[in-house]
């Protein structure tokens, strides 16, 4: 008779072994036909699982974020379903659940084409409608090896033969159809109501370019048609928003080919923003009690063997550089350069915390396929830092952070937030004792903020519990950014210590911690966000002055030298053109204001003011445009002015 503890801590008696849909039918009809799978003592199940001891239970709904991951992956199998209804001859590959949907790489002789992909989406609607039964069994490796063999599926044959022998192997089918598949899956393919095929795109066979390309179709799955809608609106947006695109309409930066994919040039309009981002960010970490510093680019290969780079990261570093028989290799952390500071003398428990901050400029080793403008280079600038503290000091210190990102992640502009605690891993190191210590402290800075965040049980790194704060953008994007982690690793690995106020030598707690990520990628973030609009204490040309005939072109000069004086960017444009084909010109390149001298202006000393938005703001002094600029400059990303305490 097992006994079955809900969620809400309520509990359930059954005479007899019970599955987890009939669970959800006990408690209500709702629920029986929204679950999608169970989470039986924290593992993932299909609804047919059945409980015959005692256990707690979660009944899991397209409205739970594993829930979606199911049914999106789910959706994914309906696809190759499909595909090979309708083109026999292709082979699956695999098909995993990506970030706001799925692909499926497949082996076929021919490119798929929009036609294809329509054929497929109708097909694919068909079998949702005739709502299949999801069945699973179980068979024998070398048996599922003969299955897919003999069904002429070469490339999961040879998935299941990297498996090692004597493993079972799970089946899901839906119809006359199967996969190889761990699940679990939704009970019937009824419950895929809402999904889209977006794009085909090549790829190699478990990613390696020895490997014969395959043909992967994207497509994205969603509860309900309400929100498959609102997710196709917001791709349309993000398309406008590229900050590729944008970025080249505003020369504001490229990655140039000849010098090798993946790395940033900032031009002269990026780089300005870029210097106000770094002084910004400069000055907030120095009010926060933090000491910046400057390290290499490159340390002896045996720094990032003590660290356990090369034994967790070698695919993302490049390849050593020899030098008098010693090798070198570039840096993909700052991590290692501050402990070796921090173990340039013996420290006392008097001195910490010390808090260490660098905007330092890292190298990782990313495939040609994976890099995307801004989002994804091979050169990029970590605003990192690190605090070394003792254990006692840990909540506070978080919470310093903690309040330090939101400011700053407001002052971009940023308002909405979803955070993330994630606790001990199966692989890790340290004491359960610390482990403990350290995520109460990360709990206990959530909390004293007033902060919600969802548990990611068993989500840290094998070096300790980290809070990870995701930022939304205008048109809902979520967008990871700025992370804090705790380390036990690397003070154990360096051997690092302080003298504490006993006399004992003991090792400090590392605070690994990023609050943009990286400059690049957040430009990149921010292009996108606000589509090139930036806000005034951000655009690279706060205002630019038009004359409208060349008799005004002196004192349109001279205005801008003025404002120019008073620490704003401003331009001119002193062109012989129509004052109209100038207006437009600037407002395509959101300059935030245009200033317009005309005789009238001249005469009285003044400016008529526009901003990009076209509102006529008036005539005004200098002094009163230099008021304007410096009063939103001071806004910065925030509507309002926000006093910081």
């Amino acid at each position: 008779m097992p006994v079955i503890t809900l969620p809400d801590g309520s509990q359930r008696q059954f005479d007899e072994p019970v599955s987890v849909a009939e669970v959800a039918a006990d408690i209500g009809p709702g629920l029986a036909r929204a679950a999608l799978a169970g989470r039986v003592d924290g593992r993932l199940v299909d609804t047919d699982f059945v409980i015959s001891d005692d256990a707690r239970l979660a009944i899991v709904t397209a409205k739970d974020g594993a829930g979606l991951e199911i049914l999106r992956h789910s959706t994914a199998h309906l696809l190759a379903q499909a595909v090979q209804q309708l083109f026999p001859e292709a082979q699956v590959t695999i098909g995993p659940v990506i970030e706001d949907g799925f692909y499926y790489d497949f082996a076929f002789e021919r490119p798929f084409t929009p036609e294809d992909l329509e054929a497929i989406e109708k097909r694919m609607t068909e079998l949702a409608e005739a709502d299949l039964k999801v069945t699973r069994e179980v068979m024998d490796r070398d048996e599922a090896v003969a299955f897919f063999r003999a069904i002429g599926e070469e490339y999961k044959a040879e998935i299941i033969e990297s498996i090692p022998a004597g493993e079972s192997i799970s089946l899901y089918g839906q119809g006359d159809w199967k996969d190889l598949c761990r699940g679990p899956h939704v009970p019937s393919t009824g419950h895929l109501k809402a999904f889209k095929l977006t794009k085909v795109a090549g790829a190699y066979w478990r990613g390696d370019a020895r490997n014969e390309m395959l043909q992967r179709i994207y497509g994205t799955a969603w509860p309900d048609k309400k929100a498959l809608k609102g997710y196709l609106h917001r791709l349309e947006e993000a398309e406008k928003r590229d900050h590729r695109r944008i970025g080249q309409e505003l020369d504001l930066f490229s990655v140039q080919e000849g010098a090798g994919g993946g790395l940033v040039f900032w031009h002269p309009r990026g780089a300005r923003i870029r210097r106000v981002m770094e002084d910004y960010w400069r000055d907030r970490h120095i009010d926060g009690g933090y000491e910046l510093l400057y390290t290499p680019h490159i340390a002896l290969e045996t720094l990032w063997q003590t660290s356990g780079h090369t034994d967790f990261y070698r695919e993302s570093m490049y390849a050593p550089m020899v030098e008098d028989e010693q090798l070198y290799q570039l840096k993909p952390m700052n991590c290692p350069f501050h402990v070796l500071i921090y173990q340039d003398k013996l420290r006392s428990y008097r001195e910490l915390p010390i808090r260490w901050a660098e905007l330092g400029t890292v190298y990782r080793h990313e495939m040609s396929g994976a890099l995307h403008g801004l989002m994804r280079v091979r050169g990029f600038t970590q605003d990192d830092a690190h605090i070394f503290c003792r254990e006692e000091q840990i909540a506070d210190e978080v919470l310093g952070v903690l309040n330090l990102t939101l400011s700053i992640l407001q002052d971009f502009g940023f308002e909405r937030f979803e955070i993330n605690l994630s606790t001990k891993p199966e692989k890790a190191v340290g004491s359960d004792e610390i482990w403990e210590k350290a995520t109460d402290a990360l709990r206990s800075a959530l909390d004293a903020k007033g902060l919600e965040y969802i548990l990611d049980e068993g989500g840290g790194a094998f070096y300790g519990p980290k809070i990870d704060v995701k930022i939304e953008d205008a048109i809902g994007r979520n967008w990871q950014c700025s992370t804090i982690q705790l380390d036990f690793n690397l003070p154990a690995r360096f051997g690092m210590e302080y003298v504490a106020e006993d006399g004992e030598r003991r090792p400090p707690i590392m605070i690994h911690r990023a609050l943009l990520g990286s400059l690049e990628r957040f430009f990149g973030v921010l292009i996108e966000h606000y589509a090139g609009r930036f806000p005034v204490w951000l655009a690279p040309v706060q205002a630019v002055v038009l004359n409208i005939t060349d008799r005004h072109a002196e004192y349109a000069a001279g205005l801008a030298q003025a404002l120019k004086n008073q620490g704003l960017r401003v331009e001119t444009d002193l062109r012989n053109e129509k004052i109209g084909f100038k207006i437009r010109e600037h407002t395509l390149q959101r300059v935030p204001y245009l200033l317009i001298v005309g005789d009238r202006e001249m005469e009285a000393g003044s400016v008529a003011v526009r901003s990009r938005g076209g509102e006529d703001l008036g005539s005004m002094a200098p002094e009163g445009v230099a008021e304007l600029i410096s009063a939103e400059t001071a806004k910065r990303g925030r509507t309002v002015i926000v006093t910081e305490v």
